[in-house]
This record gives structure tokens, sequence and C-alpha cells, in this order.
């Protein structure tokens, strides 16, 4: 049994957004004691995706499960909690709602604070719990398969959006082209290993600019593009090479994603630069951004693999910020599945 210090704040976190059920339990904000995650995706592969009655219905089978596990691995019990934090949207509704009635059912019964917490803080605020000098203000680009963010992080708290996308995210326009070239689900971490083995430069993809807004992204014309080239390949009868494929997609998302958060960082003041989401942790985004930073003398922060996908210690680490804020919320917490960042229910 772990011993806990008087002037400790610990959490128990809990998140179901999507097909991940995960619990972790979170001390003073950047110290994780515990984080589990049941992933769901050899259930979703054989479909290509996510199917949401699948992943709500595995959430319920595992999340007293997994939640067991994190207190447990903790060393810690309800009564050494100090709150409860709980995903509440944006999401998958019906997974979000298995997550939140848990926690709310835990709160009640156990008499703990519950803090509902927005995804996307979650995904910022894993930049905290490795690196201990991380503190705002900073730029954070959000990328992941539904999201494609450049957030000020002015404070705790405290976001801007600067640019987003207009269609596709980065992350599901990953997923459709993996598709396309026969490489399946998840289709991030397929193309990003197969782009190893491909010649970036031997297909020219266009990198599509917002011409009103210049640092709002657009991803579907890429995926077009793709697929034309596909169609167009197949209709001549020639062999398509999936290396070159991958690797010049690949090379498209990664130009915008840079170009952008370069250009955002040095008009808006920033010194630092994060990264957050499951496509952060793709090697080519990792290691091209990471040198665009040390040309410009900007401080480059990206969590571990661990904690781009979605784990329930992020979502431990931004309760925190928020409970020393003060911030409770009542028993009528409800999954809100298209929550925007920085808005609050």
């Amino acid at each position: 049994m772990r011993i806990k210090d008087k002037k400790d704040i610990v959490i128990l976190a809990i998140e179901t957004s999507c097909d991940e059920t995960a619990a972790a339990v979170v001390c003073n904000g950047r110290q994780v004691f515990s984080n589990i995650i049941y992933s769901q995706i050899d259930l979703h592969t054989v479909y290509g995706g996510v199917v949401p009655e699948i992943a709500s219905r595995k959430h319920i089978e595992k999340v007293n499960q997994v939640i067991g596990q994190a207190l447990s691995e903790a060393g810690v019990c309800l009564q050494d909690i100090d709150a409860i934090a709980v995903t509440y949207g944006p999401g998958l509704v019906g997974a979000l709602l298995v997550g939140v009635s848990a926690a709310k059912a835990i709160s009640f019964a156990a008499d703990i604070p519950l803090i509902g917490v927005h995804h996307i803080e979650g995904h910022i605020s894993a930049n905290f719990i490795e690196n201990e000098n991380l503190e705002p203000p900073f730029l954070c680009l959000v990328v992941s398969g539904g999201h494609s963010h450049l957030v000020a992080v002015r404070d705790y708290g405290k976001y801007e959006i600067i640019g987003q996308t207009r269609d596709d995210a980065a992350g599901e326009a990953y997923d459709k082209v993996a598709r396309a070239i026969g490489l399946g689900y998840p289709g991030g971490p397929r193309i990003d290993r197969l782009a190893r083995e491909g010649c970036s430069t031997a297909i020219r993809f266009p990198r599509a600019k917002v011409v009103e807004s210049a640092y709002d992204f657009s991803f579907s014309g890429l995926k077009s593009a793709v697929l034309n080239y596909l169609n167009s390949c197949e209709m001549k009868k020639e062999k398509v090479n999936q290396a070159d494929v991958a690797a010049s997609f690949q090379k498209a998302v990664v130009d915008v994603l840079v170009d952008h958060s370069i250009k955002a960082a040095e008009e808006f003041g920033f010194q630092k630069l994060a990264i957050a989401g499951g496509v952060a942790s793709n090697s080519a985004l990792r290691e091209t951004l990471g040198q665009a930073c040390a040309k410009k003398n900007i401080a480059f922060y990206h969590p571990s693999p661990l904690f781009c996908t979605d784990n329930a210690a992020m979502i431990g680490t931004a309760a925190y910020y928020e409970y020393q804020k003060g911030v409770r919320h009542g028993l009528d917490l409800n999954a809100v599945p298209n929550l925007r960042l920085g808005e609050r229910i």
C-alpha cells in the first residue's frame, strides 16, 4: 500500500471516448502511479474502423476491470483518492456515457469530487507528464483521428484555437489512404512503417492551403489526389508501389503540419512548441518538426507514444489543474460528443 503525503492530490481518471478503455491514478498532475489501457483495435480491424456499438459494449465489459487494476497497480484505495476525473467529450456518445456513468457512480458511492475533462485538453496535458519544465504559455499541434488543431495554450485550462481542419483530420486521412492502398486499419502506424521503405519525392501530392485562414488545415484534397493516382494506375494497368505512395502521402501531410506550426509559433511569439494526439507518435512528424524547431531556436516537446494514444493518465493530469482552480461537476454531468475545445459545461 502506497503511503500518501497529506499535500498530495491523487486523482483516479477514466477515459472511454473511443475504442480504448482506460483508467489511471495520477498524483499532483505529473506523477503517474498507474496507467491501464485495454485496446479494442483487434475487434475493429476486421471492419476497417471503429464500430461505435461494439466499442460501447466492450467498454461496459471492461471499465470496472481497468479501474480496479489501476487502483491495485498504484497501491491505493478509494479512500486515498481526492477526485475522480472522466472524459465527457468529445467522442462517441455511447462510449463516453460508459465512462461518465462509471465515474459518477464511484463519485456518489465514495463521496469523491467529480471532474469532467475535455478529451483534447487531456491530449495537450499529456506533455506535462514527462516534461517537468514545461509550463504555459506554449503552442500545441494536436493531431489525431478526429482532430487537427493548432492551439495557443495561454495558461492551464485556457486555450485559443489558432487553426483547425476544414474537413478531414490528419489521422482520418491516414486511415482512408491506408485502406485505399490495402494496408487496413489502423492506418497511421502502418503508413508510418511502410513509408520508411519508400521514396517521399516519388509522387508529387498537393499541399493544400486555406486562403482565408493561414493556419487552418485541409486534407480532403490530398486524400482525393491519392485515390485519383491509384485509380489512374489501375486504368493504365500500372503497378502501384505502396511504399512510395505511403512515403509521398506522409510527406505531404507532414510538410503542411510543420509549415503551419512553425509559422504560427513565429507570428504569435511562442518559444515553446508541443505536439499531442495519436498522430503525434508519427516518426516523420516528430523528426521533421523537431528539426524545424531546432533551426528556429524553438523548444520542442512531445509525449512518449504511450501518452499520444488515448489514455487516462492525460485525463488525470488535465483534471489536476481543474481541481486546483476549484472546478467540480455534479452528478448531472453528461456526455457531450461534440464538445468544443475550451468549452465548459
